[in-house]
């Protein structure tokens, strides 16, 4: 059930052509406006962090160098000394710039700049520590004494901490980068560190040359002499075996072989295709035989299509041919002439057959020809084979001699070229590597960043608050919202009632209802001096009882009222039999509940208010009638309603108490009897709204065990103090109870802190009455 200006599930109110993203967005202004006064707070905290931070820390400066690195340094193992072509890895580079941090480097500065002398770099320095000490005026501890190596390794320590070497994208140049308390300093220190890298590589390479010439002197010697003695065994072995090399290092056997293979490779093609031949032309005459037929061969054979003689024979028999169609057709087929041309026919066509036949023979002799002339190459091939066979042999063994004599000749040449370099590089010591841009002194300070800090601190107190927020908003439990309680119920929350403890939000009256509020204070002070009518009341229960009866008649408390009226109005089951119910004590439904009725019976319906929380009728001393009979004798004494009922002449609403006096320990039976199932027959003929405060659901059993007897409920709910689980838990007692709750209404709220919890879903719900018409606001006045 959604009434006019009620909010949806979510919390926001149904808006026309808003979508999703509107919605999200109004969301998260809700949540800012929920919760900015916390996120400031943290966003503060940090930045005042971030100042202590800028405050404590000492200024450093960075001072740069750009030096082109050693990427083509060679080593006498490379096989060529043409460096201005080598390609140069990534890998290389990455190792020159971890030389250039090394410790050996890192070593040769502090030494050359005496570092070890440097407050900075061996005590406590200015660093942060020390100026906590100075900003709180405290002296510093002492250092121990050091001895000289613990002093070089607390100044190699602090150098590495502040050196930076990194490479500039994609090029052979790195960046040297050294962070001191001095300006001066740091520039020092920056291209001290280039200097010593140059040192050391032009170091490295001449202890690598002087290494490489000693060892390449003496490998020089060996190496010739294997060479000489490798030479000598070639040409020892050929004179012993007589073998005769020609001009391209071949044998003379070798080169006749090749001329016979070359001979036998043209001799087996034309044997094989003089054997095609013969074999297509004596298929063609054995399927004349096979067949019987004297038609003229067809072109099948080169030859036969190339022989002037069968050519002429079929242009002599294809003429008659002509003839002999035409003159059958002109004279008859059995006509001496065409007889005559058929004969002739037949006789060309077995002399064409007799001229393929000798075409044939000689393609036998060519057969024979061709095989002879292979079988005599293939015998001499392997005459000269089987002659050459021990010369082979010892050609493998010589071309094993000879490869040995050229590999080490290879060899001795190539080290005698190294040696003569090395000793030039030796003489000539240099490294590609040198300083592009000299590091200067820093004008700014490198850190702390002011502006980078405040911009991060900012940052981060804001993701912090937020974060910190939206857990807030996660791990609460208590209720604070409508969106919460609707989800929980699956219903509608159907009115909100501030809190009347606040003295600031008792005052909602408009100054046209001002004179309607003393005149109901003053029916009120009637009330108490009414005679027979007790005077001890409730106090606590009976202000705020009173406050929430004395707001405007057009307020917001009044309409949240009206809401529960209508929404037992437009209930399914018409019912008329309401209970009010919280799932523990002190939530307000004692209180709601009286106001309730007063409401009800102000609109002119007939109402009937009963106490039946008999373990705690807080309703009957509100009301102050707690001596009075009641519900209890209704049940013990078999009495009737009418001979209990009270008429509350305020409120004008007839009212059932219950005793004060006595608590029964068996109170759900006593509400589960058939006496009270009798009265409330009864009573739903006789009034319009029969309002029963009913005890905590949670505490006692009572009702769950009455709840089929009434026809609706309505939970109370008190903000901020009230657990999820436990409106779950109550809800859940009873299938009747949850089936048949209308709505829950959010007792002693707190409208400032409301305000900023549901944002806009709050201020949409919380409408004002824009307030009476004139004449009301007189008849008010009378």
């Amino acid at each position: 059930m959604n009434f006019a200006g009620q909010p949806l599930q979510d919390g926001s109110l149904p808006r026309i052509g808003t979508g999703k993203d509107a919605l999200s967005l109004l969301d998260l202004s809700d949540f800012v406006a929920r919760h900015w006064r916390f996120i400031g707070l943290v966003t503060v905290f940090v930045m005042a962090l971030a100042l202590a931070y800028l405050a404590a820390a000492p200024s450093r400066y960075t001072a740069q160098t750009d030096m082109i690195i050693d990427t083509k340094r060679v080593t006498w193992t490379q096989s060529e000394f043409a460096t201005e072509n080598r390609m140069v890895e990534d890998a290389s580079v990455e190792s020159e710039i971890e030389t250039t941090k090394s410790e050996k480097v890192a070593l040769q500065v502090i030494r050359k700049l005496r570092l070890t002398e440097d407050p900075e770099f061996i005590g406590s320095g200015t660093g942060l520590r020390n100026r906590l000490y100075q900003l709180l005026d405290l002296d510093a501890p002492i250092s121990p004494q050091l001895t000289p190596s613990e002093l070089e390794a607390r100044a190699l320590s602090r150098v590495k901490d502040n050196l930076k070497v990194m490479r500039l994208g994609r090029s052979y140049i790195e960046q040297i980068s050294f962070t001191s308390l001095v300006p001066e300093k740091a520039a020092v220190i920056a291209n001290a560190f280039a200097d010593a890298y140059i040192e050391d590589q032009i170091q490295a390479k001449f202890e690598a040359t002087r290494r490489a010439s000693e060892w390449l002197q003496q490998r020089i010697g060996e190496l010739r002499q294997q060479a000489s003695d490798a030479y000598r065994a070639v040409q020892d072995f050929k004179s012993s075996n007589s073998i005769i090399v020609s001009g391209d290092g071949k044998l003379a056997s070798d080169l006749e072989l090749d001329q016979l293979g070359i001979s036998l490779a043209k001799a087996r093609a034309e044997t094989s295709q003089a054997r095609a031949k013969l074999e297509r032309i004596t298929r063609v005459l054995e399927l004349r035989q096979e067949k019987g037929s004297n038609e003229i061969p067809d072109p099948v054979v080169t030859d036969a299509l190339s022989n002037p003689v069968i050519t002429r024979l079929r242009q002599q028999y294809l003429d008659n041919q002509s003839k002999e169609a035409e003159w059958s057709s002109r004279y008859g087929a059995e006509h001496q002439a065409a007889r005559n041309l058929r004969s002739e026919m037949a006789n060309v066509r077995q002399a064409i057959w007799d001229e393929v036949s000798r075409i044939a023979e000689s393609y036998r002799s060519e057969v024979q020809i061709a095989k002879t002339q292979e079988d005599s190459i293939d015998k001499r091939m392997i005459e000269v084979f089987q002659s050459s066979t021990g010369t082979r042999q010892a050609q493998v063994h010589l071309r094993e001699l000879e490869t040995a004599a050229t590999t080490y000749r290879g060899i001795y040449e190539t080290f005698l070229t190294r040696f003569t370099q090395s000793v030039q590089q030796q003489s000539f010591p240099s490294t590609e590597a040198r300083v592009v841009t000299l590091a200067s002194p820093p004008s700014v300070r490198s850190s702390p960043k002011t502006n980078l800090t405040l911009a991060l601190a900012a940052i981060s107190g804001l993701t912090l608050g937020i974060l910190g927020a939206f857990a807030r908003d996660r791990m609460s439990r208590r209720i604070h919202t409508r969106a919460q309680l609707e989800t929980i119920l699956g219903t509608s929350c159907l009115a909100i009632i501030p809190s009347f403890a606040n003295p600031a939000l008792t005052s909602q009256t408009s100054t046209s209802s001002s004179r309607l509020s003393r005149a109901v204070k003053q029916l009120l002070r009637k009330r108490d001096h009414v005679p027979g009518q007790p005077r001890e009341r409730s106090q606590a229960n009976s202000a705020a009882f009173e406050k929430i009866n004395d707001v405007a008649p057009f307020s917001a408390t009044a309409e949240a009222l009206r809401h529960i009226k209508v929404a037992i109005d437009l209930s399914p089951g018409g019912g008329r039999v309401i209970g009010i119910v919280s799932a523990r004590p002190g939530e307000g439904k004692t209180t709601i509940c009286a106001s309730f009725a007063a409401f009800l019976a102000r609109s002119g319906a007939r109402t009937l208010l009963i106490d039946g929380d008999l373990r705690n009728p807080s309703l009957s001393r509100t009301l102050g009638y707690k001596n009075k009979r009641g519900l209890l004798e209704l049940v013990a004494d078999q009495l009737q309603l009418s001979d209990l009922v009270v008429t509350d002449p305020v409120y004008k609403f007839d009212f059932l108490p219950s005793a004060t006096e006595m608590k029964p320990i068996n109170s759900a039976d006593v509400l589960t009897s058939p006496s009270v199932k009798r009265m409330l027959k009864s009573a739903a003929g006789n009034y319009d709204y029969i309002i029963v405060d009913l005890p905590p659901i949670l505490p006692v059993v009572d009702v769950k065990a009455a709840a089929h007897l009434f026809d609706a409920f309505v939970l109370v709910v008190e903000w901020g103090a009230t657990m999820s689980d436990e409106v779950r838990s109550a809800v859940g007692v009873s299938r009747s109870l949850s089936e048949r709750l209308l709505g829950a209404v959010l007792n002693k709220t707190d409208e400032d802190v409301m305000r900023r919890l549901e944002g806009y879903s709050y201020r949409s719900h919380h409408y004002y009455y824009y307030g009476a018409p004139k004449h009301e606001n007189e008849q008010t006045k009378n």
